[in-house]
């Protein structure tokens, strides 16, 4: 893999040591890396699942386009505007994007030789055979080039490039290839660009000899789209003489910059900035070795790159597509499927509203059926009783079951409010759609504060009974989205408790409204208080510790990148607090230093399922409090959006979370990796006198998550988990 090196203005060969902590802060964009490093780590695991193994490919594949479009694409604008400033760790953009580059080289190397010699042999051997068209036999090529004729030719624009014809616009991720041809009357080499359309599945089923083309699934022989385009040349250039035929592909900035305080129309702007999205400056230029010289300066001169901007890979191309291959209907290639549980009051047909006027309920999702979720939603819609509705969506995805209850509330005459964040990231446009019909169906519907997005998973129920009105709530961790709640580890907390639908309440008043509400009963929010709640939690554990002894946090997230809070860590180590952090992903504080983080232990979960979840647990003296919501300790989520975090008040609840979710995750030995003070991760292995534990796979096959988890089953099992010396159990 090459990745040419940078060279900065002003070189440095160390952190800047103007930078406050810069030894102790991992470099955000490197954590980043390593995380993506976990999920190949997954497709390189031979114990995996050949289909499963794929999937992590694609996954990986798919990481890397954002990342470029997201994050590199900032460190490319700082280098063009030659800003000078540096990033916590105190590395220049410069010096930031030399080390990824050199990281991911690695990962990359190790995925080309993933999946040519490993997976690619592997999927033949199972009778998925990817083939290579200067392989087949005649009759195959004769009817590729009928199907070529009749489902591919005529989608295909070739554009030429010329003093006649300008270079053409290359949009954000398509694969392209460059075109050389001979014209025989004059023998002058001319250049051409073809898009290879997206609409076209990427790995086209090999027809049979005596057949036009092979429907989907009827096949287990397979082309790469490109290579037959490729081969039928002439039909698109007649009369031209085809020399060669190189891909490429194009990555281009994709992170939006709204300008609020000027917009007229928030919606009608992000509409138009989502289109502008094909048109954002080019970041990466992704070529294979064939790629002579002179078409590659081509290329980067007329998209205007540095030699820097250019990639040659060992693969394909848009490895991301790999996830059509992880989608056959091949079982015996796959994780076995598993099925949700249904909390019981749910499969004995109570309504979810009676249920809650026992207890609170928690579900642990996908361990947990996300039907309760929907179905709560859906009760409140045709409930008689049911006055209000409000709810905040942040991605709910396509034909979704939670906007068509909402729209079923409306049409009973409902109040329904809900809050579209049109901000979420690659969910612009399906945002858009529901707003619009939403708003078209009669619900209030806005859009979020100015300048910051609303990143809360809130739903409220204003229902009529005969004490009065109560509200119901649900918050939880995790997106309104049924489909990703089947992949994804969330929680769900539904409650009816007034304090908490008192905040809820307010909190969407100021939502809606106008309100400098900052504090509330229960509710943590931000970006008014969390960041300042957060602290003095770890304050006041650092003071308890110093009184009393036995200090301990645990906390469970998805990244950790705020040096605030960093920093108030590493005061509570140095205290003498133990710390244990399970980050899945970007982690910038570095544990085992001496003198500064040597209480603090680290580990990431990258498995089967993508850990989602966001708790927080402070022993506090012995009065333990948990927290839970959709907030990670990054600057983003503390002061540029809108946050909840929430308590969990039952003790049977509270305990469960704390030794049936959280310390089984952080004694999890199969599926973990440790984070070291260099910043890599070293995976955790089974000790010689230790039994394996997957911790998702335990939750899988163990019922320790019900609705009701103080009754006897729940008990039995921790009791039981203890005698077996598990470490879920109690401690």
């Amino acid at each position: 893999m090459r990745f040419p090196k940078l060279y900065s203005l002003q070189p440095t060969t160390t952190p800047h040591s103007d930078t406050p902590d810069s030894g102790l802060l991992i470099n955000r964009e490197l954590s980043w890396v390593r995380f993506n490093l976990r999920v190949l780590e997954e497709a390189l695991d031979p114990a995996k699942p050949l289909l499963e193994r794929v999937k992590f490919l694609a996954i990986f594949a798919n990481n890397l386009d954002e990342f470029f479009m997201i994050r590199i694409s900032g460190l490319h604008q700082q280098i063009r505007s030659q800003t000078v400033s540096h990033s916590p760790d105190g590395l220049s953009p410069l010096e930031q994007l030399n080390q990824v580059n050199q990281e991911l080289s690695l990962c990359l190397n190790r995925f080309a030789e993933c999946w040519h010699r490993d997976l690619l042999p592997q999927l033949w051997e199972k009778g998925i055979r990817i083939n290579c068209y200067d392989r087949l036999q005649p009759e195959q090529r004769r009817a590729l080039r009928r199907y070529f004729q009749q489902e591919i030719f005529p989608v295909l624009t070739p554009l030429a490039f010329d003093p006649g014809h300008p270079f053409p616009h290359i949009s954000n991720l398509s694969l392209n290839l460059a075109f050389v041809v001979t014209d025989p009357a004059s023998g002058a080499e001319k250049f051409a660009r073809l898009k290879v359309p997206d609409l076209l599945p990427r790995f086209l089923p090999l027809p049979d000899a005596d057949c036009d083309a092979a429907a989907p699934g009827e096949t287990a022989d397979f082309i790469w789209l490109e290579e037959v385009i490729a081969a039928n040349a002439d039909l698109l250039f007649p009369g031209m003489q085809i020399e060669a035929a190189y891909p490429f592909r194009v990555t281009r900035d994709a992170d939006l910059t709204i300008e609020e305080d000027e917009a007229s129309d928030l919606l009608e702007t992000i509409q138009e900035s989502v289109e502008m999205r094909q048109f954002g400056s080019v970041v990466r230029l992704e070529i294979t070795r064939a790629m002579p010289e002179r078409i590659r300066s081509l290329l980067l001169e007329n998209l205007d790159l540095a030699p820097y901007q250019l990639y040659t890979v060992d693969c394909p191309l848009g490895m991301a597509a790999l996830m059509e291959l992880a989608k056959l209907d091949r079982p015996d290639l796959k994780d076995a499927p598993f099925t949700p549980r249904l909390p019981e009051f749910l499969s004995r047909g109570e309504s979810i509203f009676g249920a809650l006027q026992r207890r609170d309920i928690l579900l642990y999702h996908p361990y947990d059926s996300f039907n309760p979720v929907v179905e709560f939603i859906r009760e409140a819609a045709r409930d008689p009783q049911v006055l209000a509705i409000k709810q905040t969506l942040y991605r709910v995805g396509a034909n979704s079951p939670i906007v068509d209850a909402l729209l079923e509330a409306r049409e009973n005459g409902k109040q329904v409010a809900v809050l579209v964040e049109l901000k979420a990231r690659f969910d612009e446009e399906n945002n858009i759609l529901w707003a619009q019909a939403l708003e078209q169906a009669g619900v209030h519907v806005v859009y979020g504060l100015m300048g910051l997005k609303t990143h809360a998973k809130m739903c409220l129920v204003v229902r009529k009974e005969p004490g009065g009105l109560v509200r119901y709530v649900h918050l939880g961790t995790g997106n309104y989205n049924p489909v990703t709640a089947r992949l994804y580890t969330d929680l769900s907390y539904f409650s009816r408790d007034p304090a908490l639908g008192s905040d809820v309440s307010d909190l969407f008043n100021a939502i809606t409204g106008y309100s400098h509400k900052s504090d509330y009963q229960k509710l943590i929010a931000a970006p008014a208080a969390l960041r300042r709640q957060i602290l003095a939690r770890i304050e006041r554990e650092i003071e308890n510790h110093r009184q009393n002894g036995g200090g301990y946090l645990a906390f469970k997230m998805n990244s950790l990148v705020d040096p605030e809070c960093i920093r108030a860590l590493y005061r509570a180590s140095q205290a003498g607090v133990r710390v244990e952090l399970q980050v899945r992903s970007i982690c910038c504080l570095r544990p085992g230093v001496p003198g500064v983080s040597e209480n603090i232990r680290v580990t990431s979960i990258v498995g089967r399922l993508l850990e989602h979840a966001r708790i927080y647990y402070f022993r506090n003296g012995g009065a333990d409090e948990v927290l839970l919501g959709s907030a990670d300790l990054m600057p983003r989520n503390l002061d540029r959006r809108v946050e909840v975090l929430f308590p969990v008040t039952d003790a049977a609840l509270r305990e469960m979370l704390i030794h049936g979710i959280l310390q089984l995750h952080l004694r999890d030995n199969c599926q973990s990796r440790l984070l070291l003070p260099t910043g890599q991760y070293q995976r955790i292995a089974p000790g010689p006198d230790e039994v394996p534990l997957n911790s998702q796979q335990w939750l899988m096959e163990n019922d320790w998550f019900t609705a009701e988890p103080a009754g006897p089953r729940w008990a039995a099992a921790a009791q039981e988990a203890a005698a077996a010396g598990e470490p879920g159990a109690s401690q």
